[in-house]
């Protein structure tokens, strides 16, 4: 029944365009840069070639700005039909009721038996309903460059976060343009300071990152201001104009060799692939904390289409074809990140080389990594990254302790209704 359905939707969409003018999908993507925009043009290409009498308008604002863009797009419904729709962003768009529920879609796809485990749940976040379909897995690791910190006699990668500032202590030469950690001081560095904080930890609660087991907010304990203290150490070990740094610069001071230890999702394997060469870096485990662990989060992306698109069914097929084996595989090979198909892993051997050492040792050690999530499904998590952002710039120049800003970050949760 699930075929015959799949493929009676695919005959009337096809049928329209033999009798009917071109149709345009208007597609709009998050995470722009040169190299990803790529490869999404060859994989557009493809599905027009399939599809004749289907053109597809891509539309890429620069990431700084793109959740904006969307926003205002849908907001006041222009013209659009699909939104790549990031885990930060999911809650904020599905609140505005401008997505699609993809639920019939989905009971009716041979998609769903192949997904990786926790990939369809996460496609859930928002109230229990999948308003998007992922396409890629991001969870942060430790990329590092042997060639540079081997110098230093520093040939392995760290394992506990104090070696890793001994290593950043050791190798930076202000006079030199030599540094240690790479950055991030803008555009959403959430991620970088939490995966330092709640290494302090060895209780956080699996559902909610910003919780301990015993249901209270991390930003009380003082094991917080001891990860943030301990975030500012690393900080000195970094340039100083890295307090606005964002993903690009980020990659340019890993590749340059002046940043040799970058905490960094696996999207930016294809850019070092490209602007460096597999064999000038390494990943690596996130390294652990005084609490004995790291708490990686698992982040996705893929495709939304919008409420009031005219074309969804024909939207939907383009979902589909984005996620089938062979095309999930070329997007997250050519463009890096890891594949939500399964059997990805099994058609294509790059994503067992040792390029993907750090992900693979995290996700088998599970003493050492417990995977943890964030509050996505709050109401509150839209407000919450420019607040964190803000308020940590502060402390970094100095104009605000970290003791204010922990408190400033609980009162946040608390009126959100999180935690004791």
């Amino acid at each position: 029944m699930r075929r015959f359905w799949v493929i009676f939707i695919t005959c009337i969409v096809s049928i329209s365009f033999l009798f009917g003018e071109a149709v345009t999908l208007r597609v709009i993507q998050v995470f722009t840069s040169p190299l990803r925009t790529k490869v999404l043009e060859q994989i557009i290409s493809q599905f027009e070639s399939k599809n004749p009498g289907v053109k597809i308008e891509l539309i890429s604002p620069p990431y700084e700005t793109a959740y904006q863009k969307i926003y205002l797009m849908v907001s006041a419904e222009e013209p659009l039909d699909i939104v790549e729709v990031g885990d930060w962003s999911l809650s904020a768009l599905a609140s505005m009721g401008k997505l699609l529920s993809l639920e019939a879609y989905l009971a009716n796809s041979e998609l769903t038996k192949n997904l990786v485990s926790g990939v369809l749940e996460a496609a859930r976040t928002y109230k229990n309903t999948a308003y998007l379909l992922p396409n890629a897995i991001y969870v942060k690791t430790l990329f590092y460059r042997p060639d540079i910190t081997s110098r230093y006699n520093l040939v392995d990668a760290p394992k506990t976060m104090d070696e890793l500032l001994n290593y950043c202590k050791t190798i930076t030469k202000p006079e030199q343009n030599q540094y240690g950690f790479d950055f991030r001081g803008k555009g959403y560095p959430t991620a970088f300071i939490d995966i330092v904080m709640t290494s302090f930890f060895n209780d956080i609660d699996p559902d909610c990152m910003y919780l301990t087991r015993d249901g209270k907010l991390i930003f009380e304990d003082r094991r917080a201001l001891d990860g943030m203290n301990f975030y500012l150490e690393l900080f000195k070990t970094a340039p100083k104009d890295s307090i606005n740094w964002g993903f690009d610069e980020q990659v340019n001071s890993f590749v340059s060799g002046i940043t040799p230890y970058l905490f960094q999702d696996p999207d930016t394997v294809g850019l070092l692939n490209e602007l460096l060469g597999r064999e000038k870096y390494s990943t690596a485990p996130l390294p652990v904390g005084k609490g004995g662990k790291a708490y990686p989060t698992i982040g996705f992306a893929g495709w939304g289409i919008t409420s009031y698109s005219k074309n969804k069914d024909l939207a939907w097929k383009f979902l589909e074809f984005f996620n089938s084996p062979e095309i999930n595989a070329f997007w997250c090979r050519d463009y890096g990140a890891l594949p939500v198909d399964k059997r990805v892993y099994e058609i294509d051997p790059y994503f067992k080389s040792e390029t993907f050492n750090g992900w693979k040792v995290m996700f088998e050690d599970n003493l050492h990594y417990q995977f943890t999530k964030y509050p996505l499904d709050n109401e509150a998590w839209s407000e919450w990254n420019e607040l964190h952002e803000t308020t940590m710039q502060q402390v970094l120049l100095g104009k605000m302790k970290p003791e204010a800003a922990l408190k400033q970050w609980a009162d946040f949760w608390k009126k959100a209704g999180l935690g004791k």
